[in-house]
């Protein structure tokens, strides 16, 4: 069974950081490329970064280009996104998914406010 389990989200103060974890089971982790995804209240989802099979190319929406970095460990078959100088805007819950296969996580609320 394909499971993916974020954590790591919270509440930070805007200019913060946080850095969301994202475990893999139950597939072969180091041959997918893998996504974060994110849902602002009253809001559809948006994507905000991928990686993709090796670690070697990532992308990133403009709003987080520069302050956001995807990152994978397939020996611990993890996804992270460290997410620096962060915004209210930002506030959404963090989802991880594996596009190919169709699976995301439950996500992790990441709160920005003073």
């Amino acid at each position: 069974e394909v499971q993916l389990v974020e954590s790591g989200g919270g509440l930070v103060q805007p200019g913060g950081s946080l850095r969301l974890s994202c475990a893999a089971s139950g597939f072969a982790f180091s041959s997918y490329a893998m996504s974060w995804v994110r849902q602002a209240p009253g809001k559809g989802l948006e994507w905000v970064s991928q990686v993709n099979s090796g670690g070697g190319s990532t992308r990133y929406t403009d709003s987080v280009k520069g302050r956001f970095t995807i990152s994978r460990d397939d020996a611990k078959n993890t996804l992270y996104l460290q997410m620096n100088s962060l915004k209210p805007e930002d506030t959404a819950v963090y989802i991880c998914t594996a596009p190919a296969l169709g699976a995301r996580g439950q996500g992790t609320q990441v709160t920005v406010s003073s």
